[in-house]
């Protein structure tokens, strides 16, 4: 055993690079991670091209050890959330380190410690600035690989955490799916019935130049229905155009299905994607020259739809409006020749979402959890 841990905060950008770069060489890692592209990490630590960090408090530290860079961690507090929801919370975020519980409880006590002189009261985690971002640890289902904006931490992970006195504050649970032959005749016959009755149309988005101009309704149209959702909240405009410049290049408009009323605003959507997760992996964190070529290359082999985000007007849930969503959807992945689906991550407690999933014959495969510790 070596020295004692050392955990220090970031000190310039020189650190700033070590830090982002770090997961890329740590050893006892999982041997299916996926890593996050090296560009988009820069664009999450920087405040001209992450409206988040207008409203957000954010450290970040480096586990030391026999000057050997051993883990690292970021802490955030949510100032909008916290006033919304009248809490006194701080996250912990990007804990990754060698396998070794002395650099763990050293890295989340390092948060803990700065919580604490910020007024708060309570820490969860690994949680990012928002829903959009990787939420908990993986803590079931390491066989299969991680699907974009999902956590891709080893196994050992969680037990280091709750060693820390961390205990369980929400799980996610991501469904597998087999693409049906056929939906139930009624799916059709409910989504007809709920168009007409309430004067809705599908969209037809045939290129990006289509899609382009619904982003931002599409988002203020999440601003309206994610409100209960862990650790929402709403999206500025500004917001809106970074998350849509982020994804846009990855979205295939035969994914995305539309249905609008009739001043032509969205009141429900879902966008799906060819799993990339086999391209992520090859590009090993850089986007070129060679990484985007192994992303399509992946999009393009693969036979599994991966859910990204789907929403319904509030008033209009329960209607039919999910069938009608599934039906135009299905179709396309049949004739694209994708076999199964992965819902992405869907809260335990969303009773409503998971019974439409089980259903449909889908079965959880993985499984995330969000963790909580009182620090006061």
């Amino acid at each position: 055993m070596g020295r004692a841990v050392a955990v220090r905060a970031l000190e310039g950008s020189g650190d700033l690079d070590r830090f982002i770069r770090l997961p890329f060489r740590l050893p006892d890692q999982r041997t299916n991670r996926v890593p996050s592209l090296l560009a988009d990490e820069r664009e999450l630590h920087d405040p001209r091209k992450n409206p988040q960090l207008t409203h957000c408090d954010a450290e970040r530290w480096i586990a030391w050890r026999d000057g050997v860079a051993v883990g690292r961690i970021m802490g955030i507090i949510h100032r909008s959330y916290n006033e919304t929801h009248n809490e006194k919370t701080a996250r912990f975020y990007q804990l990754d380190c060698i396998r070794d519980a002395e650099v763990v409880q050293a890295l989340i006590g390092a948060v803990e410690e700065w919580a604490r002189i910020k007024g708060m009261d309570r820490v969860i985690g690994p949680f990012g600035f928002s829903d959009k971002d990787p939420q908990g640890l993986q803590i079931e289902g390491f066989d299969h690989l991680p699907v974009i904006a999902t956590p891709t931490n080893p196994d050992w992970m969680p037990a280091l955490v709750e060693a820390c006195g961390y205990a369980p504050f929400e799980d996610m649970l991501s469904y597998r799916m087999d693409i049906p032959s056929a939906l139930p005749a009624s799916y059709a016959l409910i989504a007809d019935r709920c168009l007409s009755h309430h004067g809705l149309h599908r969209v037809p988005l045939h290129s990006k130049r289509d899609l382009k101009p619904w982003i931002v309704p599409v988002l203020r149209l999440v601003n309206a229905t994610y409100g209960e959702l862990l650790g929402f909240a709403p999206m500025s405009e500004a917001e809106m155009r970074a998350l849509a410049a982020k994804y846009m290049f990855i979205l295939d408009p035969q994914l995305v299905r539309l249905i609008a009323d009739a001043n032509n605003e969205p009141v429900a959507f879902v966008i799906a994607s060819p799993d990339m997760s086999e391209g992520f992996v090859r590009a090993n964190g850089r986007l070129f020259p060679f990484g985007f070529l192994h992303i399509l290359r992946a999009m393009k082999r693969s036979k599994q739809l991966d859910l990204l985000l789907g929403a319904v007007r509030p008033d209009l849930q329960g209607k039919g409006l999910t069938a009608a969503l599934a039906i135009s959807l299905f179709d396309t992945a049949r004739q694209r020749g994708f076999t199964h689906l992965d819902s992405h991550l869907v809260m335990q407690r969303n009773t409503r979402m998971r019974a439409e999933l089980e259903r449909l014959g889908a079965v959880v495969w993985k499984r995330y959890r969000v963790y909580q510790r009182a620090i006061r």
